[in-house]
């Protein structure tokens, strides 16, 4: 099985593939201070719960937008599955084979998670994109129908300005914005905050998906979503085509089948 890891900044995804299908995934905090055998226990854990062992893992991939948690994960790799399954992990930077084409003045500064994102909507629709990923960042980004990366936006998330306003406000209180706001002008501070916070985000993506479209004109970008926070905000927009929460670990299987 091929073991997929996507490492953001507030969370990482775990993904087992088998073949080409998804057999288990799992979404846990990104800690850059997890030493390599807390990686160890934690994937043993996850692993035992789906009946699977380290010696069934036959390769892996990891995109990481964190450094240092980076290098934990190849260290666990070495550790833990090198010395016996002779494993290096394959991790994703501009040097590798993609089925789009890079077309930016310095391709080193794409974001590994935004080369997987774009490669796994390119592969899967062949025509020109924009992928909005709702992380700790919101980045959009763009694809002509000839496979070219044109680049993109990146926008504070949503739980940061949700953070932002619990740490630098005085009277405004912790929201729980999963619950939908009874309408677009709040009657209560509560209500108040979720309406700013939602429908805001949503016009936000509703703008940006705008102004980029029309540059990419005479094109009509397809527009997919995926991200931890996806869900929550695509409701709130009619812009959002599609959501699809796995986007990112289908990515990184690509990528790795073509550069194994």
């Amino acid at each position: 099985m091929l073991l997929a890891i996507d490492v953001g900044n507030s969370h990482t995804v775990i993904g087992l593939f088998k073949a080409s299908r998804l057999r288990c995934q799992w979404r846990v905090g990104s800690n850059p201070a997890a030493t390599v055998d807390e990686l160890a226990a934690l994937l043993h854990g996850l692993f035992a719960m789906e009946n699977i062992t380290f010696g069934q893992i036959g390769g892996m991939v990891i995109a990481s937008v964190v450094p240092q948690v980076t290098s934990t994960w190849n260290r666990f790799a070495a550790g833990f599955l090198g010395l016996d399954l002779d494993i290096t992990p394959l991790e994703v930077n501009n040097r590798l084979d993609y089925p789009i084409r890079v077309a930016i003045p310095n391709p080193a500064e794409v974001g590994a998670d935004r080369l997987v994102n774009a490669t796994a909507a390119y592969e899967r629709y062949r025509t020109a994109l924009i992928i909005v990923d709702f992380g700790t960042a919101i980045t959009l980004d763009c694809v002509s129908a000839a496979g070219d990366y044109l680049g993109g936006t990146i926008t504070p998330g949503v739980a940061i300005a949700l953070e932002a306003l619990g740490q630098r406000t005085a009277k405004l209180p912790r929201v729980d914005i999963t619950i939908p706001p009874a309408a677009a002008i709040g009657t209560s501070t509560v209500e108040a905050v979720r309406s700013g916070l939602l429908f805001g985000y949503a016009a936000m993506i509703e703008g940006l998906v705008g102004r980029v479209g029309r540059q990419m004109a005479p094109e009509v970008p397809k527009v997919i979503a995926t991200g931890g926070m996806a869900e929550l905000i695509a409701p709130y927009t009619e812009v959002i085509e599609e959501v699809d929460p796995l986007l990112t670990l289908e990515g990184l299987r690509i990528i790795y089948e073509r550069n194994s």
